[in-house]
């Protein structure tokens, strides 16, 4: 299901526009509603003690899911917004009210096109967790599997799409009233939610990307990813075996009969730097409650809603950062996040190396319990914002990962070490890039790409030579700061029109002096005399016009 803009005035959504508009002046915001031109509401006094990212995200958890989730995007993205705000939208969580199975129950009826009772052996009524979009429910399928049952909320497709056409409004009153706002890019951020959203609340897309885990671990008996049950699965409803074990999250997991806290950790981070370096495809949400301890220290993964997807490029771009931030090659560490990120005229790579520098140089050598890897990684993103450079989500996913795996780490080991794990992969993957195979693959990229431009340039040549030979064609040329370059042009041409009189008139004294006059003025001919001052004053005026 995408969620997609829809273009039109706020009176559209004027009711749910007016409840938001309201929230935010009650929290404070009422001078932003009056700039963005939405009317005039008083604020409450009691608020003003807290900062504006905590008055923002108490507005962000009493608007709704649709809200919370954009602040948990917007958490994670140091690079868009500022530190204060990241740290802020961190602490919100989808602390929603139950909803009762009479709600849900409809539900799964129009799903299946028949009773609940005729799909099911049983169906535990009590909801195993809940959260801002769906639901989920323990089961037994008529064949005597146990299985987890996702049910989405009622209704909430249609919530979260009249909440982001009523962001769109905001985002572009956000940008045409408030200048500073247009540096965050309102609109590009609505719109990475947006394609969110659209594949969090498609349990089918979730199914293929649970399906894609599966076989990517197929050869890997130490980690299991749940069998989805295609038969009852769609939408809506999503239907997967249930894991017979305990998650991470549960301080008895790893205190368990028969089970290795090492090995566990081992397992876990062989299998996540598996799916970053060999497999380009990542569990985006990778915290303790997502991750089960099985018997035999096996590890099964739940929840395929948020995944990462890494390009070659952009993998032996990750491979080398790592590599750069063991060394201490700062200079190397920029020019990554320079190449993945688009083209801007902003980026001074030298002293973007030395702000890197700066954050990171004075954790090197400590232990890993003193050095976070993921947060600083996370903190470096920032820094790149301020050179304007806009890193793909999928880098930043990465560095909100690593983060989780560091925090389940140290919950075995207080001195984990992410880096020196993480490197084995990131040699291994720079050594296949230098391989001949892959050079050979490499090379033959190129030549195609060459193939295609020499084929198709003869023509693009022609049709730009017909543009040009066009009387009707306009050569339009952009020049920055061009009524500085006006003014110096006039400036260039007034001066060489006054040096063009001021030459005039010394020549015509000059040749005065050949002619006798009846008036001498110094023992000059008082016309050269006449010519000689004038040609001396306006030179004087020249100077002191120009100035210094």
């Amino acid at each position: 299901m995408a969620f997609q803009k829809r273009k039109g005035s706020p009176l559209q959504n004027a009711v749910r526009l007016k409840t938001i508009v309201s929230v935010f002046a009650k929290h404070g915001f009422q001078d932003l509603v009056q700039r963005l031109k939405l009317g005039r509401y008083k604020g409450s006094h009691r608020l003003n003690h807290l900062s504006m990212s905590q008055r923002l995200r108490m507005s962000f958890e009493e608007l709704g899911p649709a809200f919370v989730k954009l602040g948990q995007l917007l958490a994670t993205r140091p690079d868009l917004i500022p530190s204060e705000y990241c740290r802020e939208f961190s602490r919100l969580h989808n602390q929603v009210k139950t909803l009762p199975f009479a709600e849900i129950e409809p539900v799964l009826e129009n799903h299946f096109g028949k009773p609940v009772a005729e799909v099911f052996q049983s169906f535990d009524r009590e909801p195993l967790a809940a959260a801002s979009i769906a639901q989920v429910y323990r089961a037994v399928l008529k064949d005597g599997d146990e299985v987890v049952v996702k049910v989405q909320r009622p209704g909430i497709s249609k919530v979260i799409r009249d909440d982001l056409n009523v962001l769109y409004v905001l985002a572009d009153l956000l940008s045409h009233y408030i200048p500073e706002a247009r540096l965050y890019n309102p609109e590009g951020i609505v719109n990475e939610f947006a394609k969110s959203l659209a594949l969090e609340t498609n349990f089918i897309v979730e199914a293929n990307n649970v399906r894609r885990f599966a076989e990517n671990f197929a050869d890997q008996p130490n980690i299991k990813i749940p069998r989805v049950y295609r038969k009852f699965s769609g939408q809506r409803v999503l239907v997967m075996e249930k894991l017979k074990g305990t998650p991470l999250s549960d301080q008895k997991a790893l205190s368990q009969e028969g089970i290795d806290p090492e090995q566990v950790m081992k397992t876990g981070l062989r299998c996540y730097l598996k799916m970053v370096f060999k497999d380009g495809l990542f569990h985006g949400d990778l915290h303790a409650g997502n991750m089960f301890v099985l018997p035999n220290n096996e590890i099964g993964l739940i929840d395929f809603g948020a995944v990462g997807r890494l390009n070659r490029k952009t993998q032996v771009s990750i491979a080398n950062m790592l590599m750069a931030l063991a060394s201490e090659d700062y200079d190397r560490l920029a020019y990554e996040y320079v190449d993945l990120a688009p083209y801007t005229e902003f980026v001074d790579a030298d002293r973007l190396a030395q702000d890197l520098r700066d954050l990171i140089s004075p954790y090197y050598g400590l232990s890993m319990r003193d050095f976070n890897v993921g947060k600083t990684l996370m903190d470096s993103t920032a820094i790149a914002a301020q050179y304007k450079i806009s890193l793909p989500s999928e880098l930043v996913m990465f560095f909100k990962s690593i983060v989780a795996i560091e925090g389940m780490g140290r919950m075995v080991a207080n001195d984990f070490d992410f880096l020196s794990y993480s490197l084995e992969f990131a040699s291994e993957l720079i050594q296949i890039k230098y391989e001949p195979s892959h050079l050979f693959k490499e090379f033959s990229f190129v030549t195609r790409d060459l193939n295609t431009l020499l084929s198709t340039m003869p023509r693009q040549l022609k049709q730009l030579l017909r543009a040009a030979n066009s009387p009707e064609h306009v050569r339009r040329v952009e020049v920055t700061n061009a009524k500085d370059l006006r003014r110096s042009l006039e400036a260039s041409a007034n001066l060489l029109f006054l040096g063009l009189v001021i030459g005039s008139l010394i020549v015509g004294a000059s040749l005065a002096l050949s002619y006798d006059s009846s008036v001498y003025i110094l023992g000059i001919p008082a016309l050269s005399m006449i010519g000689y001052s004038t040609a001396l004053f306006l030179g004087l005026l020249t100077i002191f016009k120009k100035g210094p």
